[in-house]
Formats: structure tokens, C-alpha cells, sequence
């Protein structure tokens, strides 16, 4: 059986999320449909407005609504001297949440991937350098994921630091690893910033 193509259209556009196949799909589509059309007007137009109107902090690379997020224009933040590399904006939540850091990010939007063509263009390590280079940062926690691309990456991240005379250390591992940084829980996170140790 065919759906009328707005239906289709609605179904198929719904597979973009992450772990939504088919059958989610129909189902979201028909609960709207059914009963909350009102809730996805509302849905359809915060996605439009969050979609033409957020970009990449220009100085951290996380998601913000103006110019310089609220976090770089803290002004103890940035005078703070550490700065954790992370590599999602998901990332930085997860670490806010803990309540327990106090300085500046910087998100890498993923990890050194060679075979993928993610090498330190892609990931902003220019911009990160330059930030080094500015003389403002004590030590750089690089709180990438505990996988081998997150490893590389910090090893990668280490060696920049270390020609700056900048301490580079790495989160803690309570995170299992293999596991993602936005996943786990406030309470180990906490613990593996606080048990940080030197690369």
C-alpha cells in the first residue's frame, strides 16, 4: 500500500536521525499525524530557525546561536589557562553537567581518520595551534573518546602542545574504553577529569 507522497516524503525524511529506520519512521510520522500536529508545527519551525541560525563558535568550534558562545565569553574561563580538546559538542554537555571544570574547550567535530580523509585540516588543528600560540593556555586536557582514533588524536594533540610549552594531559580511564564521552555518566567523567594524568 501507498501512502499519499507527503506521507512518503515525511517518512523517508525522518530516516536522516541516527538509529530511526522504517519502521520508527512510520511510527513518529503517524503519532504526529494522529495526535500532535500542533507539537511538529512547533518542531518543524525550531528546526528550520536552529537550522539557518546555528553555527560554530568561532573560537571553541561549539554549537552557538550569536557569535562567541557563552562559555569563550567568560571572562574567568579564559583567564582559567586550560582549555579541553573534546570531539563533539556532545562532549562538552557531558562535562558541563558535571559542574567541575572551569575552563575552555575546543571541539574537533570527530577524530584523525586517514582512511576517511580526516586528517588536522579537517578537525581545525590549525586553529587550535594558533590558539596555543597565544600564549594563554597552561595545559590542554585532550578529553577525546578512549578508542584508537581518539588515542592518535591526542598523541597528535600532545606533540603540538609539547612545542609550545604546554602541558598536555589526558582524562582519566574511567571511561571504558571503546566507549563514547556523551554516553557516560556525570560521576565518571568527573573522576577521570580529576585523575587526569600527563601524556
Amino acid at each position: 500500500m501507498k501512502f499519499s507522497p507527503l506521507v512518503e516524503k515525511l517518512i523517508n525524511d525522518l530516516q536522516i536521525m541516527p538509529g530511526i529506520g522504517p519502521k520508527s519512521a512510520q511510527r513518529i510520522a503517524f503519532y504526529l499525524l494522529d495526535h500532535n500536529r500542533e507539537g511538529a508545527m512547533r518542531l518543524g519551525d525550531t528546526l528550520n530557525e536552529t537550522m539557518k541560525n546555528v553555527s560554530c563558535c568561532p573560537v571553541c568550534r561549539s554549537y552557538s546561536d550569536g557569535n562567541v558562545c557563552e562559555i569563550c565569553s567568560d571572562v574567568k574561563r579564559q583567564q582559567s589557562g586550560i582549555i579541553c580538546v573534546v570531539e563533539s559538542p556532545a562532549d562538552v554537555l557531558a562535562i558541563e553537567q558535571t559542574g567541575e571544570y572551569n575552563g575552555t574547550y575546543f571541539v574537533l567535530h570527530g577524530h584523525l581518520s586517514p582512511i576517511d580523509g580526516i586528517g588536522p585540516a579537517e578537525l581545525g588543528l590549525d586553529e587550535l595551534a594558533t590558539l596555543l600560540d597565544g600564549g594563554n593556555y597552561r595545559e590542554i586536557i585532550l578529553a577525546t573518546n578512549p578508542t584508537v582514533e581518539g588515542d592518535t588524536t591526542a598523541h597528535y594533540i600532545a606533540h603540538m602542545a609539547a612545542r609550545r610549552n604546554v602541558v598536555a594531559t589526558r582524562i582519566a580511564r574511567g571511561i571504558p574504553v571503546g566507549g563514547e564521552l556523551e554516553s557516560i555518566d556525570g560521576s565518571t567523567i568527573m573522576r577521570s577529569l580529576a585523575g587526569r594524568s600527563p601524556l
